[in-house]
């Protein structure tokens, strides 16, 4: 049996603090956070940088403004990515920022 649907006004939610996890000025709108999984909305500050890591789940990204880098290749608005979990993946910048929905399953 399917669940209900779920439907969230990113709008109406607040930027917040990533955490620990991002660099200092990465703000975080989540729109799901549950057994299934996490999805949310990045947003990277101009200048962000992060170094490569690694997850348990596979993670989504999908680049909504701006654009952010993985080594010399720049993923622009529209670019799709998708990640095993598992796999090394970064380091990451962004010279000028970024908003990114990325979803963790």
């Amino acid at each position: 049996m399917l669940g209900a649907a779920m439907i969230v006004n990113s709008d109406a939610i607040e930027w917040q603090e990533a955490g620990k996890s991002y660099p200092e000025g990465t703000k975080i709108k989540l729109l799901r956070d549950d057994d299934d999984g996490r999805t949310a909305i990045l947003k990277l500050p101009k200048g962000f940088k992060m170094e490569s890591h690694s997850h348990i789940k596979d993670e989504q990204h999908f680049v909504l403004k701006g654009q952010y880098e993985i080594g010399e290749i720049a993923h622009r608005e529209g670019t799709y990515h998708f990640i095993h979990h598992g796999l090394t993946h970064g380091p990451f910048t962004s010279k000028i920022g970024a908003e990114i929905l990325v979803v963790w399953y």
